[in-house]
């Protein structure tokens, strides 16, 4: 193997080798060389990262395979690394936010029984999501793609002790199985129309399938629109679209850092990822594109409504996620595919910043999350405080923040798209705008500005253990249970060094990244450095180009755009609604109480889904024992035999006299019944 072949090895085993060590070695190396160690390969990840970027970004890539692992017929399954720009930049991603996050821990999990378990974790994800991106087939994709969502099952419920962890780990496990049932569907379809599970062979040959029917009976289906629907289901689970999104606000039951490696930057892009990697089968179906941007849009509009009237600090920035994939979904869908990883990239460092700088409160907060509770903390927490609106003001694409580069181009992505939805797609990403300003400046308003609420905090967590949905996640969560918020006279303050210093890390690209980034990644070439992507397909790109040029130009635009009047106007709402006129909220919620009723139990999508697949399954399962266990095989089929030969040994014990006489009537009879019978037929 070359150097840079040895390279690419070394950028997911590193943080292998680090889980393992944590996960069988852990208390045997203890607390401190357990974050070091894996620490340490994260950041050895991170650095092999840079360098393979440096060699792309100078015109060198590479597609081949790693081992073979087996062979069946004349298809091989193997083990491959595809390098080129896109991967390259979601590698860089990954694991910069993983280290951010890998830091973070150390002051979050500081008291934490399962502190070498959570390391082990989390650096076992960073390996799974490195295979994902890395891989050049099919077979390793979904070998990455499945570890991830077993290791995010294994963090959402690492406080297992807890019945809402199990729950909410029970719950991701089991709605993102329908998802990769169709996920494995489509890639099944890709081996039995192709022979192959090599991107580069697919790609290849794919416009020669372009008009086949799809060999599924009973369905006269276009064979390329079959594949793409079924591997985007797969990623409306992993990525939390609209119907599959209903895992991912119950997944904050998790410890806070989980929430931003795994539910911000990095676990649930993938699905986002793997769409614009497979933008050469995609290209090719007008009917799959629809699909994708109508759901996409579904999500970004609806999930945004739920963020509103949520009061859990960590569920409003998990609603605001869900509603961001909807954005980049839309893109897709666009054919945008440039746009759609551009805002990928973006969001990552700002919502990461944004999920660690809710950790950081909650931890001043002595692991109160109710928002109501909570008030005035900007005097306290400075460094928090900051790094939040810096977050804030990016994921409502404030110009000169990276977000506003990215959601921008969405929005003038999805308005030059002609295909059936674009128009729905358009209004859901242009409200969504004022909708996301609104609840972002909701919650960092009630947080850091306004009245203090820490008496109310001390009262009502004493009282009640139980203050809000995930009241346990917290530093001292395996040791404190009971004394959550704080005592009386006690005010917050801000957190340590290994907490405030990932926030800083991460604000410095939530601001600069876009602007970098926007000219070779939207009006450059950038993408065409990448093996596999159509960067060029959508006409948005080229009139951007030609209306732009720069950044600075994208800016100054911007500024008289209505989604900049949209945003600054949902934040001068949440001014007046939660510091201004407190009352006018409760007004509203009061006037619109059905309104607020069906969002406040989330469009009544978990009640569906637990009368109807979990009660159902439930019922069906009863059945199925009572009357198919109980009566039928063992009342019928095990006992009902029994007794069956029961009642004719009963019968021949009596014809068995003894007598002889007995037995030649017998065979007199016999002889006489078969004679009959052949006298019959003859």
């Amino acid at each position: 193997m070359s150097t840079m072949e040895n390279l690419y090895l070394l950028v997911p085993l590193a943080p292998l080798v680090g889980a393992i060590l944590a996960g069988l070695f852990g208390k045997l190396l203890g607390r401190t060389w357990t974050h070091r160690i894996t620490i340490l390969l994260v950041a050895v990840s991170f650095v092999a990262s840079l360098l393979i970027f440096k060699d792309v970004m100078a015109g060198h890539t590479f597609n081949g395979t790693v081992y073979q692992w087996m062979t069946a017929g004349d298809t091989r399954f193997e083990v491959g690394f595809l390098i080129d720009r896109l991967t390259v930049m979601m590698m860089l991603v990954v694991t910069f936010v993983s280290l951010m996050v890998h830091i973070y821990t150390i002051g979050y999990m500081v008291d934490d029984a399962g502190y070498q378990r959570f390391f082990s974790y989390i650096s076992l994800f960073t390996f799974s999501m490195l295979m994902l991106v890395m891989a050049n087939n099919f077979l390793q994709l979904f070998f990455g793609w499945e570890a991830v969502g077993l290791v995010s099952y294994l963090l959402i419920g690492f406080w297992y002790t807890r019945p809402t962890a199990t729950y909410a780990n029970l719950k991701a496990f089991l709605v993102n199985r329908v998802g990769d049932f169709g996920f494995l569907l489509g890639i099944g379809l890709v081996l039995m129309v192709f022979g192959t599970l090599d991107y580069a062979s697919v790609f290849a040959s794919s416009h020669l399938y372009a008009n086949d029917i799809a060999p599924i009976p009973g369905v006269s289906w276009n064979v390329i629109s079959a594949i793409c629907i079924l591997l985007f289901i797969g990623a409306m689970g992993k990525s939390a679209q609209f119907p599959l999104h209903v895992w991912l606000p119950d997944s904050m039951e998790g410890p806070t850092p989980i929430s931003a490696l795994i539910h911000a930057a990095t676990m649930v892009t993938a699905g986002i990822f793997m769409v614009a990697r497979m933008s050469p089968l995609f290209e090719l179906s007008d009917t799959a594109l629809s699909f994708v941007m109508v759901i996409g849009a579904i999500t970004a509009l609806f999930m945004g409504f739920l963020g509103i009237i949520q009061n859990d600090i960590k569920r409003v920035v998990a609603y605001s996620t869900l509603s961001q994939l909807g954005y980049m979904t839309v893109a897709l869908g666009a054919s945008a595919y440039s746009v759609a990883i551009f805002h990928l990239m973006t969001h990552a460092f700002f919502k990461a910043l944004l999920f660690l700088a809710a950790g950081s409160v909650i931890i001043a907060m002595h692991h109160i999350q109710d928002i109501r509770q909570m008030g005035g903390l900007r005097k306290y927490m400075p460094i928090t405080w900051f790094t939040f609106l810096i977050g804030s003001l990016a994921l409502i694409g404030t110009p000169f923040l990276s977000g506003f580069y990215s959601k921008d181009s969405i929005i003038e992505a999805v308005a030059l798209s002609h295909l059936p939805g674009s128009g729905f797609a358009y209004f859901a990403v242009v409200v969504g705008v004022f909708v996301t300003a609104f609840y972002s400046f909701r919650l960092y308003f009630l947080v850091f500005h306004g009245e203090e609420h820490f008496d109310k905090a001390h009262s009502v967590a004493h009282s009640s253990p139980h203050t809000s949905q995930d009241d346990h996640v917290g530093v001292h969560v395996a040791h404190d249970d009971d004394h959550h918020g704080l005592a009386p006279g006690q005010k917050p303050h801000e957190t340590s060094w290994v907490v405030w210093m990932p926030l800083v890390l991460l604000a410095i690209p939530s601001v600069i990244i876009g602007y970098l980034a926007v000219e070779p990644m939207l009006f450059g070439d950038y993408f065409k450095g990448a093996i596999f992507i159509n960067h060029e397909l959508h006409p948005s790109m080229e009139e951007l180009r030609h209306e732009f040029h720069s950044a600075w130009a994208m800016t100054i635009h911007g500024l008289s755009s209505l989604p900049f009047w949209l945003a600054m106007a949902g934040v001068v709402m949440a001014w007046v609604f939660y510091l201004k006129i407190p009352s006018i909220p409760e007004a509203i919620k009061q006037k619109f109480s059905f309104i607020y009723t069906v969002l406040d139990n989330k469009y009544y999508f978990d009640r569906f889904n637990d009368w109807f697949f979990a009660s159902g399954a439930r019922k069906t399962s009863r059945f199925l024992w009572k009357f198919g266990d109980i009566k039928l095989i063992d009342g019928l089929m095990v006992n009902g035999t029994a007794r069956l030969v029961g009642m004719f040994s009963n019968v021949l014990r009596r014809i068995q006299t003894g007598y002889i006489y007995h037995y030649a009537f017998s065979m007199i009879i016999g002889v006489f019944l078969l004679l009959t019978i052949r006298t019959w037929f003859e």
